[in-house]
């Protein structure tokens, strides 16, 4: 199959980025022909490249960006894919007037994002030349189902997918981080990724501060300040609460599993935006207790206490009392952490991904045919 895999973000920060280019690249392994449409970027260029993909800049300013549209029909017009797998609202507006007159065999929509559709955006999803929607939950499913008003059988839910080769505890260094970090051995490492409000961060910190008289070891990291501000910001909220010698604001890390092999416990509170989180999905490949909220499809990831800590969002009490389970019982979080490994192994992986959409992708262009 000819295939496009379009995306207007192009930076390595955010997971919408990371799952279109283990598509991509994935079903370029399985012998298919790729390309990548996305705003310039050396480095997405330059991993493009490595991976046997095609490259294509466009500006993919906005929805109405009619320079990006003319430019991308001529793209399709010379490629002639059968196959245009948009992944964000842009790259799906855009698309969607390239084909206007040129339409492909299949077109298909991700969305990952557990937000409704409104008034704004529910046309582009109804349209009769969307031929599925892909949904990386069964909560955003519904969610879209019910405020879409669009069929059932048009989304169809494939689970993100983790490379748990590569997410495989064995194969990193589980001090590494400490080291470069200065975080003593004989902390008990607790980690969660994000700190935008909706992540729950500032929560994360008030549950941490609950145990801190139990449990002294216990030391938290913030991963992912984007910036001197944010990092200044949870020290700021920290020294708030008397956290200071307690938590660590941490960069943006492209090196998760090396991070995670260092952890003892990884954490989302997230309580808005949630598909399921992939840094949960990781650190349970990681071999890693989790403790995550109820938020978007995080139930359908952590589905039962044998594979981790599923806790109301914004409920301050049970997520000090998971905190309270995982650290002074670590025999039991052990067993949970090795069955987590075998969840994702078995229902997350990145290979499972890959076939679930090209299975997608020929049933759609063999109904049409």
């Amino acid at each position: 199959m000819k295939i496009f895999q379009i995306l207007e973000f192009n930076q390595f920060n955010t997971g919408s980025v990371h799952q279109m280019f283990q598509a991509a690249s994935g079903l370029r392994e399985r012998g298919h022909e790729v390309t990548v449409i996305s705003r310039p970027d050396a480095v997405l260029a330059t991993k493009c490249a490595a991976a046997g993909l095609a490259f294509e800049g466009l500006p993919l300013r906005h929805q109405f960006d009619i320079r990006s549209m003319i430019a991308m029909r001529r793209i399709v017009r010379a490629k002639r894919p059968d196959v245009i797998h948009v992944h964000k609202g842009v790259a799906h507006a855009i698309a969607l007037a390239a084909t206007a007159r040129d339409p492909v065999g299949a077109f298909v929509v991700n969305r990952g994002v557990s937000f409704p559709l409104d008034v704004w955006n529910r046309g582009k999803y109804r349209t009769k030349r969307v031929d599925r929607v892909v949904t990386v939950c069964q909560q955003i499913k519904d969610v879209i189902v019910s405020s879409g008003r669009l069929p059932d059988d048009k989304v169809t839910v494939v689970y993100a997918g983790t490379d748990v080769a590569l997410f495989d505890p064995q194969r990193w260094d589980a001090r590494a981080f400490r080291r470069e970090k200065e975080i003593a051995d004989d902390r008990f490492l607790v980690a969660q990724v994000g700190v935008r409000d909706w992540k729950g961060w500032k929560e994360l910190i008030d549950s941490v501060s609950d145990v801190v008289a139990e449990f002294p070891m216990v030391h938290l990291a913030l991963i992912g300040c984007r910036n001197e501000a944010e990092k200044a910001e949870v020290r700021a909220y920290a020294a708030g609460k008397r956290m200071a010698p307690y938590v660590s604001a941490i960069e943006y890390r492209t090196d998760m599993p090396n991070v995670f092999a260092s952890c003892d416990l990884v954490v989302d509170a997230s309580w808005a935006g949630t598909g399921i989180t992939g840094t949960i999905r990781e650190a349970m490949a990681m071999r890693k207790p989790v403790i995550a909220s109820d938020a978007g499809g995080n139930r359908e990831l952590v589905s039962s206490r044998d594979v981790g800590w599923l806790i109301p969002m914004k409920d301050r009490a049970a997520l000090t009392n998971a905190l309270r389970e995982v650290i002074g019982n670590r025999e039991q979080s052990g067993f949970v952490a090795a069955r987590a490994r075998e969840h994702v192994v078995n229902g997350f992986s990145k290979e499972l991904r890959i076939t679930r959409l090209e299975n997608l992708y020929g049933e759609i262009l063999g109904a049409s045919s």
